[in-house]
């Protein structure tokens, strides 16, 4: 465990370079498993949950060079056992998933744990990924553990998702790249990172229609082949600077950001009263914000800012945006419509002095602009509500702590280390 030691009430200003997208990088490192060619990732991030599945697949063969300094992977499967050596995959993250089409490609019959754990946000299911297995060919026996077995390889099929699923996506993505014949899914995820891995696929000989959008069409090759692959930027932490340098009261630059994909996230951020410019692909927040919450137009209606599958706002930017606007004079409120315990956190904000009613598990009305005060906390198992707290934590006067933050260390390799240039005091301990 490790805790995150905070003097706050300082601004925090200066420049930030990101790095990699974690949930960009997961699937397509994934998916490399696809080839025997060798892959060469560039902009890799230094995070937990990809030194996990680097570990698995040495110990399975695999020959990976990594040079975290430079952020490039240089990565070889062609002395992949494909047979499970330790008789397990990773355990502790959700992102084991993601493995499952390539070792099904690879070793015909797989056998896994029925538990795989990810985050504290709700219960994450796993029937629509044996859908998708099963609609493109497999012979799934759902016990525990579950068994899934390839008798001949996928085939090609179509699919429409009950709702919009990231991680699903992505494993029909990679499924229906190696299958044999057209693979449709009606109702797919089109996040940053599902079209990143996407264009991952394309980049080694995939045929893929309708990347960015909610239709996927996908012509099955043979077999992929190497190539050279950047990890585009992580967009989630562009914004988690951003925020940082609005509920600070400080200018922050965060170069590299995508401004493409930032329309709804800068009206978002106006809603709080912060303006965020882009000069080229550096994205700005301005000293001394107003953090005043613009009022609607339908002046019988609460602000709001609601969450759900892209092109929607991101859910998994909400705890940012729901830690600024406790800062900001005026009332607003926040609709989370995918997880069920995505507020399961807020109680900690009180002990800052934060005012916020939670109306049902996926809605709260924040009343911002309050006397705020130091205090001690706790994270859950949540990347971005941990460091809401800390953005709390980091605004107001005094020592604070935020307790079992050791989560942010899953998608922010150099967090402290960035807070600490722009001025924070900041520490683990």
């Amino acid at each position: 465990m490790a805790d995150l030691i905070v003097h706050g009430g300082k601004p925090l200003s200066g420049t930030v370079t990101p790095s990699g997208n974690k949930n960009s990088v997961l699937p397509i490192f994934c998916a490399t498993l696809l080839t025997n060619e060798p892959v060469t990732l560039k902009n890799v991030p230094d995070i937990t949950d990809l030194e996990k599945l680097v570990a698995f697949f040495r110990s399975q063969g695999s020959r990976i060079e990594w040079d975290r300094a430079g952020g490039i992977m240089k990565v070889d499967h062609s002395s992949f056992v494909d047979a499970l050596v330790n008789a397990e995959m990773p355990q502790a993250m959700r992102s084991t998933v993601l493995l499952y089409p390539a070792l099904l490609h690879r070793m015909r019959r797989i056998s896994v744990p029925a538990n795989s754990k990810g985050c504290s946000l709700g219960v994450r299911e796993i029937d629509p990924h044996l859908d998708i297995f099963q609609t493109l060919g497999a012979v799934v026996d759902a016990g525990d553990p579950l068994v899934m077995a390839l008798p001949s390889g996928f085939q090609g099929g179509r699919h429409w998702c009950d709702y919009m699923s990231v991680t699903v996506t992505e494993n029909f993505a990679m499924e229906a790249a190696v299958a044999s014949g057209e693979s449709t899914l009606i109702n797919a995820a089109s996040e940053p990172h599902v079209q990143e891995l996407c264009s991952a696929l394309v980049s080694m000989g995939a045929k893929i229609e309708g990347i960015g959008t909610s239709m996927l069409k996908i012509s099955g090759v043979e077999s992929l082949h190497g190539a050279t692959i950047e990890i585009g930027t992580d967009y989630h932490e562009v914004v988690t600077f951003l925020a940082l340098g609005a509920i600070t009261g400080g200018e922050v630059r965060v170069e590299r950001s995508l401004p493409h994909h930032f329309d709804l996230i800068v009206r978002s951020f106006r809603k709080l009263g912060v303006e965020v410019e882009h000069e080229g692909d550096t994205a700005i927040v301005r000293r001394n914000q107003p953090l005043k919450i613009e009022a609607p137009y339908t002046s019988n209606l609460l602000a709001k800012i609601e969450a759900a599958p892209w092109p929607y706002f991101s859910v998994d930017l909400l705890p940012l945006m729901i830690a600024v606007s406790t800062r900001s004079e005026g009332v607003i409120h926040f609709w989370n419509k995918v997880y069920e315990n995505g507020f399961s956190w807020i109680p900690e904000l009180a002990k800052f002095g934060a005012h916020v009613v939670v109306s049902d598990p996926h809605r709260i009305v924040v009343f911002g602009g309050k006397p705020m005060h130091a205090a001690v906390v706790d994270s859950p198992y949540v990347i971005r509500a941990a460091i809401a707290l800390y953005m709390v934590a980091a605004s107001v006067p005094g020592r604070s702590v935020v307790k079992n933050a050791e989560v942010i260390q899953r998608a922010h390799p150099r967090f402290v280390e960035n807070l600490r240039a722009l001025g924070a005091e900041v520490e683990w301990k």
